[in-house]
């Protein structure tokens, strides 16, 4: 049996909204000889099914098993060619390409004029759009059609012709440079987080400077800033500069505002740069640019002017709830946010076919240290059993190691410490394959295995030593990402001063508000 996350064509069809279905049986029901088609059988039938399996699809007797796969494919691809069809899904993209295409046809008919009159309509779209590698698509059938169909204006068109093709391509290679920097500065971050020693550090930052390529800022268009900014901000993110990471957030999410179009253009874009600029506000500390960033972000998602479609739907969901459980966090009123947990479990299981589990696994983190916060040790542990018995997880490394050294403080403040020694001795192993061992993890190790040596009336004392040694680290370059993920400052503070951790959080967040 296939597993219906990895049948591609079940989880299409499973996406369709009712509109969309109702579209494709009206696009398949265009021609008469359709109505009893095999293809719109199989359809019907995956639609009423709830989980994928070969061996029902076989005893219906639609198809035999030698011809199921051609049958898919086939339906796969009318599927894809009736939501192009659909209105909701003609963007100013699928248009543009369109037009190339009814041009294409015109050409191959040699009626020149004609298509070149579609052409010249479809690239001024194309560049008014930021799309430039459309834009030298069209310019290069330019070129062809006009060695072809001759006119008295030829020689000042090829120059012309000319200096466009040189120019598309010049920022086209600048974008592809700046996008290449950018995504292999975010796997390196999703593979193994921030850096954690010189070494690392002089590693990335050689990276970055080679790969980073000259240009002068005005000479950039809207498409070539983009990829420059996210360039620069997993550059930051990497480095632990939050201030920097802050800055290019900022300069990602005023380029939308300053070019108010490209938010309906580039939704996804708009959304992510929202969230890394919430995320660099959250690591510097300021809560109320952090509410004000946020609200902005909610209104203009919930206007009736930006794009609606499932992907960003998803997107949406992922990046304004996480965002809330950080303000919760910022402020310190963990018991306010405990209303989100229902509804991201909901939206969790609403958007799974389109979050991907690396996220997933973020927001139970979240939701843990939400519990941990209000002192309800138990149910943070069942949401971090989540992240560490997620044996599929193969990103963010440092996610998974902080779930087990927090899964310990965990246990020992609910007092299931008689698996304490054995979950110590696992996390300990965890840490030294994953070569995260650092100085805080150390210290908060070592302070938890002598607890069985250490005496009732010696525990404050024994508090304080290692509140005094994080202390330490707090600031320092590889050292502080530890406080990003736990705030274990905070909570040996709750316990030398006999408080709630919220309540201590909460304090130092009235005294740092800006």
């Amino acid at each position: 049996m296939t597993n219906a996350h990895r049948d591609a064509l079940f989880v299409l069809v499973k996406s369709l909204s009712k509109s969309e279905k109702r579209q494709f049986k009206l696009y398949v029901g265009r021609l008469g000889v359709n109505t009893d088609a095999k293809f719109l059988a199989l359809f019907n039938l995956m639609d009423k099914i709830r989980k994928y399996d070969e061996k029902v699809i076989l005893e219906t007797g639609i198809v035999k098993k030698a011809q199921l796969s051609n049958l898919k494919a086939h339906l796969y691809k009318q599927i894809l060619v009736s939501l192009r069809l659909n209105p909701v899904n003609q963007n100013f993209r699928v248009q543009i390409r369109e037009q190339l295409d009814f041009a294409t046809i015109l050409y191959q008919k040699g009626l020149y004029k004609q298509s070149l009159k579609i052409l010249d309509k479809a690239k001024s779209t194309a560049i008014e759009n930021e799309e430039k590698n459309i834009a030298y698509e069209i310019v290069e059938l330019e070129k062809i059609i006009e060695t072809q169909y001759i006119t008295r204006s030829i020689p000042d068109r090829a120059d012309e012709l000319a200096i466009q093709a040189k120019e598309l391509s010049a920022q086209n290679v600048m974008t592809s440079k700046l996008s290449n920097l950018s995504l292999q500065l975010y796997g390196i971050m999703l593979k193994v987080g921030y850096v954690r020693s010189d070494e690392d550090y002089t590693r990335v930052k050689n990276y970055f400077e080679k790969h980073l390529p000259k240009y002068q800022l005005k000479d950039l268009g809207f498409r070539e800033k983009l990829w420059l900014y996210k360039a620069h901000l997993w550059y930051s993110f990497l480095t632990q500069d939050f201030l920097s990471s802050y800055k290019y957030a900022s300069k990602w999410v005023d380029l939308f505002y300053e070019h108010e179009e490209q938010i309906n253009l580039n939704p996804v874009f708009f959304l992510k740069g929202n969230h890394y600029l919430l995320e660099s506000i959250f690591y510097v500390k300021y809560s109320s640019h952090f509410r004000e960033v946020l609200d902005r972000l909610e209104t203009v998602v919930g206007s009736t002017d930006f794009p609606k479609n499932d992907n960003i739907s998803s997107l949406a969901f992922l990046y304004i709830n996480a965002n809330k459980l950080n303000l919760h966090f910022l402020e310190g009123t963990f018991n306010k946010g405990v209303y989100l947990v229902k509804i991201i479990e909901y939206g969790i299981n609403k958007h799974k076919d389109r979050i991907d589990a690396h996220h997933i696994m973020v927001l139970y983190y979240k939701i843990a240290c939400l519990y941990f916060g209000i002192g309800d040790n138990k149910t943070c542990i069942q949401y971090l059993k989540k992240i560490i018995n997620n044996k599929n997880l193969k990103m963010r490394e440092d996610l998974m190691c902080f779930a087990r050294v927090l899964s310990l403080v965990a246990h020992y403040e609910a007092g299931m410490d008689y698996h304490l020694e054995i979950q110590l001795k696992s996390t300990y192993k965890f840490l030294l394959k994953m070569n995260d061992l650092h100085a805080v993890q150390k210290e908060m190790i070592k302070f938890l295995r002598n607890l069985g040596n250490i005496f009732p009336s010696e525990l404050k004392n024994e508090f304080q030593k290692l509140h005094t040694e994080l202390k330490k680290y707090e600031n320092h370059p590889y050292e502080k990402r530890a406080f990003l993920y736990l705030d274990i400052i905070s909570w040996l503070e709750s316990h030398l001063e006999n408080r709630p951790v919220a309540d201590i959080i909460r304090e130092k967040a009235m005294a740092v508000k800006r």
